[in-house]
């Protein structure tokens, strides 16, 4: 392939998932701006569990994981077998796996908020919030093992589609279950719109429905309508294999101790701001979502990474591995270097959109501007990591991440925070991701992590 016919791949797979990433982030845009108008206490009681929620959904990314990229190693090879295989069992070990996550949220919802620091103003909304999300583990473990199946087939299509439809019917639930019945004026006319009024649990509900609505349709094109990992084209009984599984759990391990020590430290991060008060609380969770806008287009570049790079391993190709990794993530550092840039000169108007509270919107526009120097290396840690990912190295990504996190951020932010309120957290936390992309633009040029790619992978006929 030549240089141009690589990029234009990579752009090719990009797109549908940045714009799948986009919505997304939209739909937490979405649900922050309404509950923000329900004031500062309703902000702040979703910004106190909103790391743990984070914790519980990497985890079930992490289980996912160990799964779809077995598969698109099997696919790489051409095994269709192995790899519808593979998807079978991370269904049944996933479920498994989300419905645990589930007992255990359901169990901590109560004390959760207390033991974060939030004020017993917003204890009860936080609680209810959390174990309502705590119950959509299953969905959500269906939801992301059957769009990520999907893209590592190479169908980014249908996956974006349904972001996109997920992202309405968000707005749809959330105006449906946060509000109480109103009239509104459209064109003139005075229209009686029905709501139930539940608020922060209203906006739980609305997530825990959308994640319904696109989770029917992935499971119906990954398990009957994909030309390659349609289940109606395995011939013979399902068998169970353990090795898949045992393969997983390698693959998977790291990443949910990752994930479980990085939202840790998310935790410990959002301990650090709830002495600062319900408006920092509420300023550092809006911030977040307006941030995650800009850095979405670096996962979506990440995603047409991982299935590029997973792929070549499959082919056993060094040279492409290579080739495409360099190019994804000097892509995705161009364009997040845009995003951020863009960041800065309406930091204003993105917390605008989700707050009316004046203290709120200061105090987010101040960090949001602190966050867009670091966006460029952020964007290199993101892509790097996804390479990684695609190739299987996950062990030492999964370290940098971890050192960066706790030996950066939260020691910069707890020595920081009392003097210079959410600010100093923010300088942190941008600190960190500079620190961090540079470790993984040195992992990436030293090409350990493509040491997998000389593995033998087994075949069947």
């Amino acid at each position: 392939m030549t240089g141009s016919e690589k990029l234009n791949l990579i752009v090719a797979l990009s797109m549908p998932s940045i714009l799948a990433q986009i919505t997304s982030v939209l739909m937490f845009y979405i649900d922050a701006s309404m509950v923000g108008s329900l004031g500062a206490e309703a902000s702040a009681s979703i910004g106190i569990v909103e790391p743990a929620t984070w914790l519980f959904g990497s985890l079930v990314s992490a289980c996912s994981m160990g799964f779809y990229v077995q598969a698109a190693h099997f696919i790489g090879a051409k095994d269709f077998a192995q790899a519808r295989r593979v998807m079978q069992h991370g269904y049944i070990f996933g479920l498994a796996v989300a419905l645990i996550l589930m007992t255990v949220g359901i169990v901590i919802a109560s004390p959760l908020p207390r033991l974060l620091g939030g004020g017993a103003d917003i204890q009860g909304d936080a609680t209810t919030y959390f174990l309502i999300l705590s119950m959509a583990a299953p969905i959500h473990l269906i939801e992301n093992l059957s769009s990520q199946m999907l893209k590592v087939s190479g169908d980014m299509r249908h996956p974006s589609v349904i972001a996109v439809a997920m992202c309405f019917a968000d707005v749809f639930f959330n105006f449906l279950f946060i509000f109480p019945t109103r009239e509104i004026t459209l064109l003139a006319l005075h229209i009686k719109v029905f709501g139930f009024g539940l608020g922060v649990a209203g906006a739980a509900i609305g997530t825990l429905l959308a994640y319904l609505f696109a989770c029917v349709p992935l499971l119906y094109y990954a398990v009957f309508k994909s030309k390659i990992l349609a289940w109606r084209l395995s011939k013979g009984p399902f068998r169970w294999n353990a090795e898949y599984i045992t393969s997983a759990v390698k693959l998977g391990a790291p990443m949910a101790l990752q994930y479980l020590l990085m939202n840790g430290a998310q935790i410990v991060s959002t301990m650090i701001v709830a002495p600062l008060g319900n408006f920092a609380i509420a300023a550092n969770s809006f911030a977040v979502t307006a941030e995650s806008l800009c850095y979405m287009p670096g996962y979506g570049i990440g995603d047409a990474a991982t299935t590029l790079v997973g792929q070549s391993v499959g082919a056993r190709r060094k040279d492409l591995c290579k080739s495409f990794a360099h190019m994804t993530v000097i892509l995705g550092m161009i364009v997040m270097a845009f995003m951020g840039l863009l960041m800065y000169i309406f930091a204003p108007e993105m917390i605008g959109i989700l707050s009316p509270v004046p203290e709120i919107r200061a105090l987010g526009t101040q960090v949001l501007r602190i966050e867009a120097f670091a966006e460029p290396f952020f964007a290199a840690s993101i892509v790097a990591y996804s390479v990684c990912i695609g190739a299987g190295d996950t062990a030492v990504p999964s370290f940098i991440n971890l050192g960066s996190m706790w030996f950066v951020r939260l020691t910069l932010a707890a020595a920081l925070a009392p003097v210079y309120g959410l600010p100093g957290v923010w300088f942190a936390m941008a600190t960190e991701l500079t620190v961090r992309g540079i470790l993984f633009l040195i992992r990436l040029l030293r090409g350990k992590w493509m040491r997998k790619i000389e593995d033998p992978i087994k075949t069947t006929e």
